[in-house]
């Protein structure tokens, strides 16, 4: 009879497949993981608490740096909460503006952990090829923006520059560039049958246990379950678009890959409609003072960001500054699973089935 022992080993926090400084304890029998626990904390900053001495307009670059794959989305649902708060209309040319930002982040987002994930399971070619697409979305999102990563694009009432000319014609343009270069990847790696073996079957959940995690996004639609908030709550001007929410039954690393490479053609469908309504003309910023005080009171608001529900509670007492700020960062919700999905696991798969779950460590730290 083989007698084992078992063995506690550390991946990360210093590992490029952990996707920021993440560590998991494990305890595993031979290969077999016997236990999974989480280690986070490493990247906290304490932006909630920072934002109790700041003014609003102040606390906009700090959400860029949460989840930083998609800054314009976190921009948008603190102005979002204010603007609430504020019972502000937002100028219809700036709401279009910002849906068009999103929208982009969205794609470039969900090509960052396309590329990310094809390498930590030892492809490195759909990585290059994914960075290609982004560098000419984050070219057209630098343009309108200044920026490459960080945007603090966005402002309490609109945005902050106007589109440069000729921009909406390159945005146009990318729609049809970038669907052909998703055919591309569909036919490189979809149809792969090494692929295929590495990621069906694992990390499966299912909807009912996604649901009592509070799972949102792909993680969620995986499971059947069609919740996005662009369609379920709409906000903005979500409401004037025809776009599916792509979602599959088997809650599987396979099918949350399937959702999200479908939900970058849905992104596009959004911005060619968005491109052809954009009004010729029209005011980036509503009426606002120049010191933004919000009456007293609170809100709650939530937005569907490339990773689900992000959300953002305000409580005011009618200062320039919040009296409490509090963000439900998607990221931090999606890993509570992860220690059920690797028990019983081969140690093979831990990264094929962390990777699939897509967090940003900078959102889960906060």
């Amino acid at each position: 009879m083989i007698r084992t022992e078992e063995m506690l080993l550390n991946v990360g926090p210093q590992h490029p497949s952990t996707h920021g400084v993440f560590r998991i304890v494990l305890k595993i029998d031979g290969e077999q993981i016997v236990e999974a626990t989480p280690v986070i904390g490493y990247l906290h900053r304490g932006t909630e608490k920072l934002a109790e001495d700041l003014q609003y307009t102040q606390i906009i670059p700090y959400t860029d740096r949460m989840d930083y794959l998609a800054a314009m989305t976190n921009n948008y649902v603190i102005c979002h909460a204010v603007e609430t708060m504020m019972d502000l209309e937002v100028p219809e040319r700036a709401e279009y503006l910002r849906v068009l930002v999103m929208e982009l982040g969205r794609i470039a987002s969900h090509l960052v952990w396309f590329g990310t994930y094809l390498l930590d399971i030892g492809a490195m070619s759909p990585f290059l090829y994914a960075f290609r697409e982004r560098e000419v979305i984050i070219n057209l999102l630098n343009e309108i923006s200044g920026g490459r990563l960080t945007f603090n694009y966005m402002r309490v009432g609109g945005v902050k520059w106007d589109a440069p000319e000729g921009w909406i014609d390159k945005v146009r343009d990318f729609v049809p560039y970038m669907r052909e270069q998703l055919a591309g990847y569909h036919d490189l790696v979809t149809g792969n049958e090494i692929f295929l073996a590495r990621v069906k079957g694992i990390g499966k959940y299912t909807k009912e246990e996604a649901l009592a995690y509070s799972l949102s996004g792909a993680n969620l639609r995986c499971t059947g379950v069609k919740w996005d908030l662009r369609k379920d709550e709409p906000y903005s001007i979500y409401d004037r678009f025809d776009f599916d929410i792509p979602a599959r039954e088997e809650g599987d690393a396979w099918s949350r890959y399937q959702c999200r490479m479908a939900e970058i053609e849905e992104a596009l469908k959004i911005i060619e409609q968005a491109v052809e309504q954009f009004p010729d003309e029209g005011k980036i910023m509503a009426k606002v003072p120049r010191i933004i005080k919000p009456p007293a009171g609170e809100t709650y608001v939530r937005i569907e960001s490339p990773r689900g529900e992000i959300g953002c509670y305000i409580a005011s007492k009618g200062k320039k500054e919040p009296y409490r700020l509090k963000f439900r960062r998607p990221s931090f919700y999606n890993l509570q699973i992860l220690p059920k999905l690797l028990k019983g696991e081969n140690i093979s798969n831990l990264i094929a089935i962390l990777g699939g779950v897509d967090i940003v460590l900078g959102e889960v730290d906060g």
